[in-house]
């Protein structure tokens, strides 16, 4: 499996920004798209974002027009771009990658993004 390396969470006030990084060696060598997920308190698992090697995206509709993602394949890294935060969007922010087997990743430990005042 991929081990994946997420970054970059904090306390951050509302309105504000911050920027997630997930790196995962072999993303780019074996062709791998990742996915951005997150985890509120007593809320299931969300998908929020994602992008091929193609660099296709998605964002859902959530977060849409806040956050973006983009990748540096040089580094095997995914970044998540989460501006305009809101206290709703505090949660455990998780990456995956998804493609071939090689592809094949568990869940890293997360990071965790808290918007509060």
């Amino acid at each position: 499996q991929i081990p994946l390396v997420e970054s970059g969470g904090g306390l951050v006030q509302p309105g504000g920004s911050l920027r997630l990084s997930c790196t995962a060696p072999g993303f780019t060598s074996n062709y791998c798209g990742m996915n951005w997920y997150r985890q509120a308190a007593g809320k299931p698992r969300e998908s929020i974002s994602g992008i091929t090697q193609g660099g296709y995206t998605v964002v859902a509709d959530s977060v849409k027009g806040r956050f973006a993602i983009s990748a540096d394949k040089a580094n095997d890294t995914v970044y998540l771009q989460m501006n305009s935060l809101k206290p709703e969007d505090t949660a455990m922010y998780f990456c995956k990658t998804f493609g071939s087997g090689r592809c094949t990743s568990g869940w890293g430990q997360g990071t965790q993004v808290t918007v509060s005042s």
